[in-house]
């Protein structure tokens, strides 16, 4: 083998959403905080994110993820997260994958039947309870940094669609939360074509017509992803709902989506809708499950605000090194609108 760069991946995902994570190859990243290494890695290693994530090596329905070292007083490792077209500052899918890797592999000593742990993310650090069993994670809890409504009922023109009402809500990613059964959607597994199709017509209207800032942190991204959801019910006396979340350039998210869960609950407290503590299961369209609750409310720079706590499974699929020949024509990857709906960054 000749490659000029040889990383090592450990295969993983939660609740069907991809979200491998890379343990060897890349060493430590320049900065002081995780935000600061994430900005690194997008303006000087973009290259690394390309060759994870792009044809040959890679393909659109999978994200990746760094674990580096962390300067975090309390955390054990931090971790950076890649995705199609953005490097988000938080995912809750991807982090109960980085969680579980890092467990199953004995990056981190696990302790039996419960091992706490503190990992920093882009947006801060994020503390998680882990049960284990047998050598195997079972469910991993992780309590996010603070979610928030940024909009209730906003109106966005959607060409084609005419004028739809929005929610807005910031849950560690920007989310665009529209009324699924409004617009015809069952949010069933053979509308995945057409909910990404008009997810990002909505996405891109809302982006235009209604900018975020977030009041903390200005530096993250705006509206960068959205959610079709179904209306809650009470089964089997627990609050339960149906999502399907659209992530650029395209493509809906396997799991029930931990940032958009976090979002979801944002707004359901705005409404009044669900109490703090209580439990709410978010599905996604393939049926996986992630169980959710307000631990407290809190405040973003005097905007109302919840800390959610979401809990899920990983599994691990794979450990593989990736690298590049010298000679590969094709070192950055290539995307085609077959099964990407636009050109990625």
């Amino acid at each position: 083998m000749r490659f000029s760069n040889l990383l090592t991946v450990v295969g993983a995902h939660a609740e069907g959403e991809v979200g491998n994570v890379v343990v060897g190859g890349i060493g430590d990243v320049p900065g002081h905080t995780m935000f600061d290494k994430m900005r690194y890695l997008a303006e000087h290693r973009d290259d690394i994110r390309q060759l994870l994530l792009r044809e040959p090596r890679g393909n659109v329905i999978r994200s990746a993820n760094v674990v580096l070292p962390s300067n975090h007083p309390e955390a054990q490792l931090g971790y950076v997260v890649m995705e199609s077209t953005e490097y988000p500052v938080m995912s809750g899918s991807n982090t109960i994958c980085v969680a579980t890797v890092v467990l199953e592999t004995g990056l981190l000593p696990m302790v039996e039947p419960v091992t706490e742990l503190a990992l920093e993310s882009p947006a801060g650090l994020i503390r998680l309870t882990c049960t284990c069993r047998d050598g195997k994670v079972t469910s991993v809890r992780f309590r996010n940094q603070p979610a928030f409504v940024y909009h209730l009922g906003a109106a966005v023109e959607v060409p084609g669609l005419g004028t739809l009402p929005v929610d807005v809500a910031w849950g560690g990613m920007a989310y665009v939360l529209v009324d699924a059964p409004s617009l015809g959607f069952e949010l069933a597994p053979d509308e995945a074509r057409d909910l990404c199709v008009v997810g990002q017509q909505i996405k891109e209207a809302a982006a235009a017509q209604l900018p975020v800032v977030h009041p903390d942190h200005p530096d993250f991204a705006g509206i960068t992803i959205a959610a079709f959801t179904r209306p809650a019910e009470r089964v089997d006396g627990v609050l339960t709902a149906r999502n399907a979340v659209v992530v650029s350039p395209g493509r809906l998210d396997r799991s029930p989506c931990g940032t958009g869960t976090s979002a979801r609950l944002a707004v359901m407290r705005a409404r009044g809708e669900i109490e703090v503590g209580e439990l709410f299961v978010h599905e996604s369209i393939i049926g996986g499950r992630f169980d959710a609750r307000i631990e407290e409310l809190t405040t973003v720079a005097s905007v109302p605000a919840v800390i959610p706590s979401v809990a899920g499974q990983a599994y691990l699929t794979d450990v593989s090194q990736i690298g590049l020949d010298p000679a590969d024509p094709f070192p950055r990857g290539y995307t085609l609108s077959d099964t990407w709906m636009s050109s990625p960054r």
